[in-house]
């Protein structure tokens, strides 16, 4: 068996130091150094983010498709025209002439009542008054059961004329308000007066 020489490892060591390698100490500022290079990726990550994004942007154009058919281009000739199918035009609200002459009723037919819906007295008298100085059968006069601060003139729809009627009668009485209801079941028309409503 070979004999080697005697060397330091052989001797028992007078202290009790380790002897060979050992640990260094935990090097200082070593977090600073990790949220550093942690920002720089995260910089360099938004930043091809943000290029990616340029890049598609201008590649995809979005477009509202309601917006496009109908663009206008223009013909051969020089006129515009619709590149796409044409808007539909909201047809207006066909509206009824008011009936003013009242001769033009039957009053057999067209019963008229007058409430006074507000704390003024007489008010349904002068109002039925009003509208029989200017030709018009008044059957009713009488006070609302409760008080109203607009004027309204309520037909039923007993016959396709009693809108016209109504509007005649709010008319000859200065009122802006015509109204179908069938709440009023005793006449074809009944003038609810409100607080807003002037004598006549």
């Amino acid at each position: 068996m070979a004999k080697f020489p005697p060397d330091r490892f052989d001797g028992v060591p007078d202290s009790l130091l380790r002897v060979g390698a050992h640990r260094s100490g935990k090097p200082r500022h070593g977090g600073w150094i990790v949220f550093a290079w942690a920002a720089l990726a995260c910089g360099v990550l938004v930043g091809i983010g943000v290029g990616v994004l340029a890049v598609t942007n201008n590649s995809f154009q979005f477009t509202d498709p309601s917006s496009s058919a109908g663009a206008a281009t223009t013909s051969p000739s020089g006129s515009s025209s619709s590149s796409g199918s044409s808007t539909p035009k909201s047809t207006p609200t066909p509206t009824t002439a008011p009936i003013t002459d009242p001769s033009k009723i039957d009053p057999a037919k067209t019963t008229i009542t007058v409430l006074n819906a507000t704390s003024t007295a007489g008010l349904a008298a002068n109002a039925g008054t009003a509208l029989k100085n200017g030709g018009w059968t008044v059957g009713n006069e009488g006070n609302a059961s409760s008080d109203v601060g607009t004027s309204v003139v309520y037909y039923d729809a007993s016959a396709t004329d009693n809108r016209a009627i109504a509007l005649g009668i709010a008319q000859k009485l200065g009122i802006t308000t015509v109204q179908q209801s069938a709440s009023f079941p005793g006449a074809t028309i009944t003038v609810v007066l409100g607080s807003d409503y002037t004598s006549k």
